[in-house]
């Protein structure tokens, strides 16, 4: 029984702490396309910025990912 509490909430760690990450970089993707098509002459930095930003956004869902292992195995 006990197993399948930590089982659901280490499902439920990962799957929450996946959906701002996700939806952030989407809105980020989309921003950076739209960036660029107004001002296609500055790719290059709007490309850096755009990745940059993605792995900080992609820290926070391997932190999720973490916490889930840790609620699985201990």
């Amino acid at each position: 029984m006990q197993g399948d509490i930590l089982n659901l909430g280490a499902g439920l760690a990962i799957g929450l702490g996946a959906i701002g990450p996700s939806i952030g970089i989407g809105l980020l993707a989309a921003k950076a396309m739209e960036a660029l098509g107004r001002n296609p002459d500055a790719a290059g930095p709007i490309q850096q910025n755009m990745i940059l930003a993605i792995a900080f956004a992609e820290a926070i869902a391997i932190y999720a990912l973490v916490v889930a292992i840790i609620i699985k195995f201990v």
